[in-house]
């Protein structure tokens, strides 16, 4: 198993490689970049602090001393471009990225005023929290249902149940969530839950109890919407693996022996339907992590790592995006490898190394 570690930890390197390459040829190629977006603000405020003056010594726009129309000089778009990097061609660029993430310098924000780092460590404890709430509420929720439906396949609970499954997976996220705030945020019924944000401006002032109540208060409808969203495939999942161990040998002859059925489904199948279940952990916290809360901070406007990747792209805050994106990228593949491992340390006989 040594091995198959070995091997998949050195498969990291390549694939974060091309990656962070395909993603920098499509951000490269994209318009309006932070040197396009910069000389628009300085020529946009040349046009504003040249109609002001016209304005006030009362003159008509053709007698205006504004030179803004000429375009900018040629020294101060390049100095501009030397601003953010943009004198180097993309090689280069993409070369001294490459030995600043070898060092874990993710480099300065154009816009922010920050390192990255400093950025994706203050936004981190934001999408951590949701992120294991919801995986929390996802599991609770699911596999009881899951074992319930599996003892009672067929019944009209399970049917009914079915229904409410299949309009919750159906359902994107983010339109979920939109609905959510149309009826409980404000929008056009109930104004019981706060818009957006994690906490109130009066956070700091409140005791220790109300500090839990308002943070609570403001991740109902984030939470609420992640959980309706995710726990259907996992509700299925947890129902047939059941449904699969009740149908065993095994099982037939437990019952046999007159064991009754909660010392059959606890004492035998609960073990062994599980197994699957849990091995996929960290798979599904892949998925609830960076695609349904991605859409969640965003909607919500919690200030996390999803928000500030969003907010990058709109700015094409070039370190910012590739930060995150690294930094996804990466937990994302560690993940993947811990999933395997689970599978052979619950399953000895599940050997990938083997394969």
């Amino acid at each position: 198993m040594g091995r198959y570690i070995f091997k998949r930890l050195l498969l990291i390197l390549p694939t974060l490689f091309l990656i962070l390459l395909a993603n920098f040829m499509v951000v490269q190629a994209a318009p309006g970049g932070p040197v396009e977006q910069q000389l628009a603000l300085i020529e946009q405020g040349a046009k504003d602090q040249a109609l002001n003056a016209n304005i006030g010594a009362g003159s008509s726009g053709a007698n205006s001393t504004y030179q803004g129309t000429r375009g900018l000089s040629d020294e101060m778009v390049a100095a501009i471009n030397a601003q953010y990097g943009f004198d180097k061609s993309a090689p280069e660029r993409f070369w001294l990225m490459l030995k600043n993430y070898a060092k874990l310098d993710f480099g300065e924000s154009f816009f922010k005023g920050q390192s990255v780092t400093d950025l994706i460590v203050e936004k981190l404890p934001v999408s951590i929290s949701l992120g294991l709430w919801s995986t929390l509420l996802i599991y609770l929720i699911a596999i009881p249902l899951g074992i319930y439906k599996a003892m009672h396949h067929g019944s009209a609970m399970d049917k009914a149940t079915a229904m409410l499954l299949a309009v919750g997976h159906a359902i994107p996220v983010f339109v979920f969530a939109v609905i959510l705030l149309v009826f409980f945020a404000g929008g056009s019924y109930w104004h019981i839950f706060p818009l957006q944000g994690l906490t109130s401006e009066n956070f700091d002032q409140l005791s220790a109890l109300g500090k839990v109540k308002d943070y609570f208060w403001h991740l109902a409808l984030p939470l609420l919407a992640s959980t309706v969203g995710g726990f259907a495939g996992l509700t299925y999942l947890t129902k047939f693996s059941f449904l699969e161990e009740l149908g065993k040998q095994y099982v037939l002859t437990a019952r046999a022996k007159g064991l009754g059925e909660r010392q059959v489904l606890y004492g035998h199948v609960f073990r062994n339907a599980m197994l699957i279940i849990i091995a996929g952990i960290p798979a599904a916290i892949v998925g609830i992590f960076f695609a349904s809360n991605f859409l969640i901070e965003i909607i919500f406007k919690l200030d996390g790592l999803g928000l500030l990747g969003f907010e990058a792209i709109q700015q094409r805050d070039y370190p910012v995006i590739f930060g995150t994106l690294f930094i996804f990228t990466l937990v994302g593949l560690l993940l993947q490898l811990i999933s395997d491992l689970s599978y052979h340390l619950i399953d000895p006989r599940i050997d990938f190394e083997g394969r």
